[in-house]
């Protein structure tokens, strides 16, 4: 978690276009129309012009999809967190059907699968639960036919197993990428989007680094995750979307291009595989 103690980082100098492929407003403070627009309107003091507000739990989803109609520059996306996937019941399940079908919502996500807190957070779904649970926002995805967005930690191989049994939706984006360059190149193969964080920035991140030089220009996307993962040297410092521009800059240092192009090229991606006009 962010520590609130911290100041938050100045605005960096603006770096236009940007969209934020992947932020929670509601985590960052929005609770209604007026605080939602502050919010964006700090974004695009630094160039970013929309945002994806993505859902963890239930009350969430509603929340972005209803953040979505406040403002034309936020878009949804609706799941339950693979930590949650044991409130994946019946009633549930009718609501994010509904819920993506929405024109506001561009992804069904977050999804996947967490092998970090089972064992450590109390009432975290076990794997077992969360792989079922993954395969029902797979097949979710693909009948509404909007892309899938994954959140993988620390289970590479068993969520690369579960979208090659499943059978993968048109497009794969796996949000906050931190796995290695080897998991880099397998998503890499299999057509996947990769979206990467400020996590990219932090001075011993590696491996992460190495994989973020792998990537095509057409399989590569940028987010905040805000309010977490604020990038370098504000780690952290509470983040939001109007901090994209320190990741963008940083992942552009890693991989040897100018910050601008990046910026249009990250930006034409999230509008493509988004939808957004």
């Amino acid at each position: 978690m962010p520590n609130t103690n911290r100041p938050a980082p100045p605005v960096p100098p603006p770096l236009a276009p940007l969209i934020d492929a992947h932020t929670h407003l509601d985590a960052c403070g929005a609770t209604d129309a007026e605080s939602t627009a502050v919010i964006l309107d700090r974004a695009a003091s630094a160039g970013v012009g929309h945002v994806v507000t993505v859902a963890d739990d239930l009350a969430a989803a509603q929340w972005a999809v209803q953040a979505a109609q406040w403002d034309p520059r936020v878009y949804a996306a609706v799941a339950l967190h693979p930590t949650r996937a044991n409130a994946l019941d019946d009633k549930a399940k009718a609501e994010l059907e509904r819920l993506s079908t929405d024109p506001r919502v561009v992804a069904v996500g977050e999804t996947g699968l967490d092998y970090y807190w089972p064992g450590k957070l109390e009432g975290c779904a076990d794997i077992e639960t969360q792989i079922e649970g993954f395969r029902w926002h797979i097949d979710l995805a693909k009948r509404v036919r909007k892309p899938l967005m994954i959140h993988n930690r620390e289970a590479d191989h068993d969520l690369l197993t579960v979208l090659l049994d499943e059978g993968a939706p048109d497009t794969v984006i796996f949000h906050c990428f931190s796995s290695d360059a080897t998991m880099a190149e397998a998503c890499v193969a299999e057509g996947y989007v990769l979206s990467f964080s400020g996590t990219v920035s932090f001075k011993n991140a590696h491996e992460l680094r190495e994989a973020a030089q792998l990537v095509p220009d057409d399989q590569i996307l940028v987010e905040t995750d805000a309010p977490y993962l604020t990038p370098h040297p504000y780690r952290g410092a509470p983040n939001e979307s109007y901090c994209l521009p320190y990741t963008v800059r940083a992942l552009a240092e890693v991989r040897e291009q100018d910050p601008a192009e990046l910026a249009e090229i990250t930006t034409a991606n999230a509008r493509r595989l988004y939808r957004i006009r």
